[in-house]
């Protein structure tokens, strides 16, 4: 068979062509992982050695994924590992088109920390965004991008991942009751307030800290800092 033959898999009992959701959450994981070593490393070394290196394989990695996805370097390591589960198949075309999107992303990733080396807060977001698709998708099974699918193309998505995408009742087991109800408030509601203490309250109490701050600060207010740091160790040296 060529390299391009016809997108996804031909499965007995799908009416359309189908991948395997098990090896994309798997592959998912696997750059939610890469792409966490280069933030920390970008953070805490302040070297982006390593977030060039990945950048370089996740660009590649997604653009053979819209060609033909069998050939995909993250996809074939995450077959590794799910091999002996049983396939959980969705729809092909929804993944591909939500993998697109994965390219689109990083395109400008790789041309402004690869090709032409400018960091700057708008790109670290970009990163994060990427990385947040990656997390929802290895860890819930919420491919972001399929569910946009349906927003831009006539023909609708089928075959997605928990079956989301075709209309049923709930179980018990998947309802909420009050208690829980409360409960999930109060937890979502704790897990945003505890983020925003970490950031603010700790102020530069942690490296993490102290680096995500700068990355987010103008020239001039860096400058500024700079300037309060050095008058600070002179008056030191002073007495």
């Amino acid at each position: 068979m060529g390299f391009l033959p016809e997108y996804g898999e031909k499965v007995p009992g799908y009416d359309v062509r189908v991948l395997n959701e098990r090896e994309a959450r798997a592959a998912a994981a696997i750059l939610f992982v890469g792409a966490f070593i280069g933030l920390t490393n970008g953070v805490m070394l302040q070297t982006a050695v390593f977030s060039k290196y990945f950048i370089s394989f996740f660009t590649l990695d997604f653009l053979i994924r819209i060609l033909n996805p069998r050939y995909a370097p993250s996809l074939i390591l995450g077959r590794f590992f799910v091999q002996n589960q049983t396939p959980e198949y969705v729809g092909a075309m929804q993944k591909r088109f939500a993998w697109g999107l994965g390219f689109i992303i990083a395109v400008p990733m790789f041309y402004y920390l690869v090709i032409s080396f400018e960091p700057n807060p708008l790109k670290v977001l970009v990163c994060l965004i990427c990385m947040f698709l990656l997390f929802f998708e290895s860890a819930f099974s919420i491919c972001i991008g399929c569910k946009m699918f349906n927003l831009f193309m006539k023909e609708k998505a089928t075959h997605c991942p928990g079956g989301v995408c075709e209309i049923r009742v709930k179980d018990d087991v998947q309802k909420f009751n009050p208690l829980q109800k409360i409960i999930l408030i109060f937890t979502t509601i704790a897990v945003i307030w505890g983020t925003y203490a970490y950031f603010t309250e700790l102020k530069d109490r942690t490296i993490f800290v102290k680096k995500m701050k700068e990355l987010f600060m103008s020239d001039e207010a860096l400058e500024q800092m700079q300037y309060e740091q050095d008058m600070a160790e002179f008056e030191e040296e002073e007495f």
